[in-house]
């Protein structure tokens, strides 16, 4: 068992002072009250002893522990302690010459403090405690950090790092054996036999069934979908859709899924069973959740792309007849001239226009009645064209799938029973009875017309397609659920457990700020909106500034002016990038990770401790690789490095969780920087998408023609005020941005105080506004065409429009308060359960926008997100430098994309990985890069360097 997963430098720098000391700390732990001198004066004799037993007093609630070497405490705390007590820092210099002096007043202040050693009792609990969060967490750092953090909260001086190391490696042991027991009566011998057989390769595969699942789909063509159906199928037969692991940790069960992801089949045969079969359960059980949601996500990809194309085929064939009815109009004109022509007797009409304009062209131009289009102009009919396509891969899914509904969707649910069963049966014709009423009313002339001329082969067709586009509606929407399934999950799953929500209502409410009470929410938004209301109406009052009245009563918002820069700031910038060093990238990267140690993050996935002294070099080579879109190969061929060693590197250092905690490491180090305060105070963010052209096919590739030749992707990315990125999402650039919104906000892991957001017109809509309030943040967002948007207000126009004559006639729409009323403790109890992690945010909103029949909740939402947005678009107008803080804050967001754009720049900054996993690796690789160069940029400040010169 290995206990050293720290470098002798690391194991050093742990029993070291820390190389920085914040003001905050400064003042928080350097602080002496009059008692403390009084004890301190009674407790030592001479200057130096009361200025080292000062230091230790100080030190052991700052660290936990107290460093041996006292004397090399950093300068600005003695210097502090120094000027309370009166003495010299000179002093200090001799302290601890004796080892028993220094013990000696360690003991005094722990006697002190209340603190005391780890005795056997302690080290017990302390053990116990890393027990129960080896089950949670591998990787040994955070292991030892944690343990840090519960022997400072129960007051026990930290134990040396060689003794911790020892424990935590202990704890992991120990972690690894319990696992195994909890899983072990699952793991009777037919099970073990049908795990192991996932390692041999060989058959008609060629490769191993692991292999086999992990390697996922590229596109959604009806051989693909059939294909992710074998792999549901075989793991059905393992019954792994069955399996009950929740007695482990849902972060062991991540990362022993992970290890199974990543590991070749020969090491995993190589590991003992009690580690090996442990990793196989929870990645088969892992893969039957992902393969379900992937066929289901395929299912709506491929059914949605037949309905796109027939809707392209529709616009084609409706221009053609709009091309036509200007020449039947042009017709009518010249047969109106010759009708309405008094000199022309009435027995001269027919034969003239017979004569005149031609039988032919007559009868080109009569339409027959039956061409007329139905209510959604035939799209329903063009779709129908690809039935061919669609049963190639429709039945497959029926069979595989199971659904349930909500009450108001089970037409739908029987529909889709009924059409199993045809599927089943080979039947054609669709039985008596089956439900119709959940068909739009938009389709309904289709079935009426084939039952009335008795086609029940068209019938079939159009009932079979109605049913299926309902039913992906209704899985989008949340109406139908896949049980088993994670994105396509029972909706009422999403909210928070009903006795949980009972025991957090008041805790939460006093965490956002939200009243409990809905009287007292309205009555506040009620105050907000009317201060709106009185800042607006001089401005309108007044008639001619950049917001005003026309005479018809429409709003007019002109466009700001830029903002002049004084020649003096020109030169000044030109002054300062002159003086900023030009660093290789690589040396940026180096120089930023001695600053932030944000490759300390980048741990092994199967928690492998011990780093090689090069691992540094082949990290740096390998987020290059990606951030640049070099691509291992060519990394390799530039750096020297093999292209093995970068591979292994990528796969296993080069993850998710890790990449957000690397940027986390550099955004914060970012934020203390004093001169990133200028900018901003951390406090207001904006969110943006980019766009990223497509290289091959991929599940998250959408065709764009506005942005793209073929397909591509986009990633969403979230800036702070201080221009750091601390989120990065891959998302398909049809998706609406509003969506994705709130994810990044509310999984904030950086020091960032984030409480205003920042959006364009794509980022915003009004449930969006409503949980925004709701979760305790402000949205803020730049809304194209503003003046044309509806405002609401609270009471009736009367009441509004007498107390401000001009801006309560913006207020055409009312908002229905008693709709609020009858759903506001839902509606924070789902914000509650997207701010507490609960449910994934962009997952609840996606649902809550596709809804067709929304529900309550839904409805009330919306409403709510009616008055948030007036007070916000009341603020917006009234406000000037409101509107040019947002207007900053969306440029620093397109700054940073330009920056991304120029590092992104090799094979034509062409997005080359296929799977979404290995797309968020290289976008947040990408954002790290960005991060360390805005983080160097700030930390060389050549302002102080114009200042020494005066």
């Amino acid at each position: 068992m290995s206990t050293r997963f720290f470098s002798d430098e690391e194991i050093e720098r742990l029993r070291s002072w820390p190389a920085e000391l914040g003001r905050d700390e400064l003042i928080r732990y350097f602080t002496l009250g009059s008692d403390d001198r009084a004890w301190l004066e009674r407790s030592a004799r001479g200057q130096g002893n009361r200025l080292g037993l000062a230091v230790q007093l100080c030190t052991l609630p700052w660290l936990g522990f107290v460093p041996d070497e006292v004397p090399a405490a950093p300068r600005a705390a003695v210097n502090r302690l120094a000027v309370q007590l009166g003495v010299g820092l000179v002093e200090l210099a001799g302290y601890g010459a004796r080892e028993q002096t220094r013990t000696e007043h360690l003991r005094l202040v722990t006697e002190r403090l209340g603190w005391r050693l780890a005795r056997d009792a302690e080290w017990k609990d302390l053990e116990e405690f890393l027990a129960a969060r080896a089950m949670e967490h591998d990787a040994p750092s955070v292991l030892f950090r944690l343990v840090c953090e519960y022997c400072a909260g129960a007051r026990i001086i930290r134990p040396g790092v060689v003794p911790l190391m020892r424990a935590v490696a202990t704890a992991r042991e120990r972690a690894t054996a319990e696992t195994f027991l909890l899983l072990e009566p699952l793991l009777g011998a037919q099970r073990r036999e049908e795990l192991d057989a996932l390692l041999v390769a060989g058959g008609d595969l060629r490769i191993s069934r692991l292999a086999w699942l992990h390697r996922g789909a590229t596109t959604a063509s009806p051989m693909a979908i059939r294909a992710e159906l074998d792999k549901l199928r075989f793991l059905r037969g393992l019954d792994a859709h069955t399996l009950d692991l929740s007695m482990l940790p849902e972060a062991r069960r991540r990362r022993l899924a992970g290890i199974g992801r990543r590991s070749t089949n020969q090491a995993l045969a190589r590991r003992d069973g009690d580690k090996r079969y442990p990793v196989l359960l929870a990645t088969v059980a892992e893969c039957a959740v992902e393969v379900l949601d992937e066929v289901i996500g395929m299912f709506d990809q491929a059914l949605s792309g037949v309905e796109n194309r027939a809707k392209r085929k529709l616009d084609d064939l409706l221009a053609q007849r709009a091309r036509e009815s200007e020449d039947r109009l042009n017709l009518l004109e010249e047969i109106l001239a010759v009708a309405t022509d008094v000199d022309v007797p009435d027995a001269e009409v027919g034969p003239r226009l017979r004569r005149g304009i031609g039988l032919e062209r007559l009868r080109t131009a009569r339409r027959d009645p039956a061409d007329r289009l139905p209510r959604d102009h035939g799209h329903l009919a063009m779709v129908e064209s690809s039935f061919t396509y669609l049963r190639e891969f429709v039945p497959h899914v029926i069979r595989a799938v199971s659904f349930e509904a909500a009450v108001d969707a089970r037409p739908l649910l029987e529909a889709v029973e009924v059409l199993a069963e045809l599927y089943a049966r080979g039947g054609r014709k669709v039985p008596e009875g089956a439900p119709t009423e959940f068909v739009p009313s938009r389709w309904r002339g289709y079935l009426d017309q084939a039952a009335t001329s008795g086609n029940t082969t068209a019938y079939r067709h159009y009932w079979e397609l109605a049913t299926l586009l309902g039913l992906r509606d209704a899985l989008r929407s949340g109406d139908v659920w896949v049980p088993g399934s994670r994105r396509f999950a029972d909706p009422t799953t999403f909210l928070l457990p009903a006795r949980r929500w009972e025991a957090l209502r008041g805790e939460y409410c006093a965490l956002v700020g939200a009243p409990q009470e809905v009287d007292e929410a309205l009555e506040n938004a009620g105050e907000q909106l009317h201060a709106a209301l009185g800042e607006l109406e001089p401005l309108l009052a007044a008639g001619d500034g950049p917001v005003r009245l026309t005479e018809r009563g429409e709003l007019v918002v002109n466009r700001l002016s830029a903002e002049a820069v004084p020649d003096e700031v020109e030169r000044l910038r030109g002054q300062l990038l002159a003086l900023l060093p030009r660093p290789q990238l690589t040396e940026l990267l180096i120089e930023v990770d001695r600053w932030a140690d944000w490759s300390e993050q980048l741990t092994h996935a199967g928690g492998k401790t011990h780093r090689q002294p090069q691992l540094r070099r082949n990290l740096y080579a390998a987020i290059l690789a990606q951030a640049c879109n070099f691509g291992v190969t060519a990394m390799s061929e530039a750096s020297g490095i093999s292209e093995e060693t970068l591979r292994w590197t990528t796969e296993w250092y080069l993850r998710e969780d890790t990449l957000r905690a690397a940027n986390a490491a550099i955004v914060n180090h970012h934020h203390r920087l004093p001169l990133a305060s200028v900018w901003g105070a951390g406090t207001m963010s904006s969110s943006d998408g980019q766009r990223f052209p497509m290289r091959g096919k991929s599940l998250t590739a959408r065709a764009m023609s506005r942005y793209f030749v073929n397909e591509g992707v986009a990633t969403y990315t979230h800036v702070s005020d201080q221009h750091s990125t601390f989120g990065t999402k891959v998302i398909p650039v049809t998706d609406r941005e509003a969506v994705y919104v709130l994810d990044e906000i509310l999984g904030n892991a950086t020091d960032l105080p984030i409480t205003e957001h920042a959006t364009d017109t794509a980022g915003q809509t009004l449930t969006v506004f409503a949980l925004f309030a709701l979760t305790g943040f402000t949205l803020s967002p730049r809304i194209r065409d503003l003046g044309g948007i509806t405002l609401h207000r609270l009471g009736t126009r009367k009441q509004v429009v007498g107390g401000f004559p001009h801006a309560g006639t913006l207020l055409t729409g009312t908002i229905d308060t008693a709709l609020i009323r009858s759903q506001w403790d839902e509606m924070l109890r789902l914000a509650a359960s997207l701010k507490y992690g609960h449910a994934t945010a962009s997952l609840v909103v996606s649902k809550l926008h596709a809804s067709s029949r929304r529900s309550a909740l839904a409805q009330a939402l919306v409403e709510y997100g009616k008055l948030q947005r007036t007070i916000y678009a009341l603020r917006y107008l009234a406000d000037e430098a409101y509107r040019r803080r947002i207007t900053r804050q969306l440029n620093k967001g397109e700054s940073l994309h330009s920056l991304r754009r120029d590092l992104f720049f090799a094979h034509d900054g062409t997005m080359r990985r296929r799977h979404q996993e290995q797309q968020t690796e290289q976008a947040l690789c990408l954002s790290l890069v960005t991060n360390a160069i805005i983080t160097w940029n700030t930390a060389y400040r050549p302002l102080r360097t114009l200042e020494a010169e005066g």
